[in-house]
């Protein structure tokens, strides 16, 4: 037992100092060498790598680019085509303008309706698959409310002007007061306001109101004027430079500058397009034997209801009259329009439609209201 104990003290001992060494080896370690460790670099050579980093980093738009974007517009050449555009769009906006017989103001309008007739051509039936989708749908033909304004309708037509139309009427299930006319004569009227008018008299207001519409080339006249502004707006912004006139462009909108153009200059043509339809239309039920005094009570029917439903909107703010101003103005054209009525052959052969049509080719006015 005693020189089994002394073998393992001896190997203890031998074990020993090895032990010892790795034990003070870590307690006495030398430091990490510096290359070891992530040095924290200074301020001034933060700075140094983004100072190479920005020099190193390609632009998103090249320099030959950029440049010539920041001289368009301001080159002497740049500015002459800006100025012969401008003048050239002057003189084409002189030459198509043309003379309402009704109000004897000078308009703008070089669309041709048969360009717009085309291109809504198909616009009935995308109005009548929203309305289903949104559950108005059409009535059938041999409804009585269908059959109603079709009957209202024969007698308008040969007064439009626009006989020549292939004229289809919709009624739809609606509760709203409304009626349009699409470009090509598609005449759309909702049941609700079938009730306001309670008969075809004052149906025949409403009808020709929105036949109107068609008879004076309203829908060519809008987009004739939307696209002169836009080039004009776009022109000057571009006198500026095409950056420049960028930001600037920027600024108007966020400013709300096409509701200032809408204000001025949208709103106040849309309200004179609805006086002449107002106008055109009266003379036109007139003609066709419906009694002009009906849309008097019919207006005056849509201020109660307005006033009701508390959603009248200021005149200025609003595309169209307020049905206060329409009333006076109507009854201030009623003697004329009982004339009309009066001197009306019921067929259409004295149609004052026809007249107007042939009088925008002239630079006559037939009425100054």
């Amino acid at each position: 037992m005693l020189s089994r104990n002394l073998v393992r003290m001896s190997r203890l001992a031998r074990l020993q100092p090895s032990t010892a060494g790795i034990i003070g080896g870590a307690s006495c370690s030398a430091p990490r060498s510096f290359s070891a460790t992530r040095p924290r670099p200074s301020r001034d050579s933060q700075e140094e790598i983004r100072r190479r980093l920005l020099q190193n980093a390609r632009p998103l738009v090249p320099h030959s680019v950029a440049s010539r974007l920041t001289r368009a517009g301001s080159g002497r050449n740049s500015r002459r085509l800006v100025v012969c555009s401008m003048i050239a769009a002057v003189a084409f906006y002189v030459w198509n303008s043309e003379t309402v017989p009704v109000t004897g103001r000078r308009r703008f309008n070089f669309i041709p309706d048969d360009w717009i007739i085309r291109t809504n051509r198909n616009a009935a039936q995308q109005v009548i698959r929203q309305l289903e989708a949104t559950g108005h749908p059409i009535l059938p033909e041999y409804d009585p409310r269908t059959i109603l304004v079709k009957r209202v309708m024969q007698r308008l037509i040969p007064v439009s002007g626009l006989p020549h139309l292939d004229w289809e009427v919709f009624v739809m299930v609606d509760g709203g007061a409304n009626a349009y006319v699409l470009p090509g004569g598609k005449v759309f009227v909702t049941t609700g306001i079938l009730e306001v008018c309670r008969n075809e008299h004052a149906l025949a207001a409403v009808l020709g109101h929105e036949i109107a519409h068609d008879t004076a080339s309203h829908v060519a006249e809008r987009m004739s004027a939307g696209w002169i502004a836009n080039l004009t707006l776009g022109s000057l912004f571009f006198l500026a430079g095409a950056l420049p006139g960028l930001a600037l462009f920027g600024i108007w909108t966020s400013v709300g500058g096409f509701y200032l153009r809408d204000i001025l200059y949208e709103f106040p043509m849309s309200r004179k397009q609805e006086q002449e339809a107002d106008y055109i239309g009266l003379m036109m039920m007139a003609e066709a034997c419906y009694d002009p005094r009906h849309a008097v009570k019919f207006w005056q029917r849509m201020v109660v209801m307005q006033q009701s439903a508390g959603t009248e909107v200021p005149e200025m703010l609003s595309t169209h009259p307020s049905n206060d101003s329409r009333v006076a103005r109507i009854e201030s054209w009623m003697p004329e329009a009982m004339r009309k009525l009066e001197e009306s052959d019921c067929r259409g052969t004295k149609a004052y439609a026809n007249e107007f049509r042939r009088a925008l080719r002239r630079p006559i006015v037939i009425y100054n209201y």
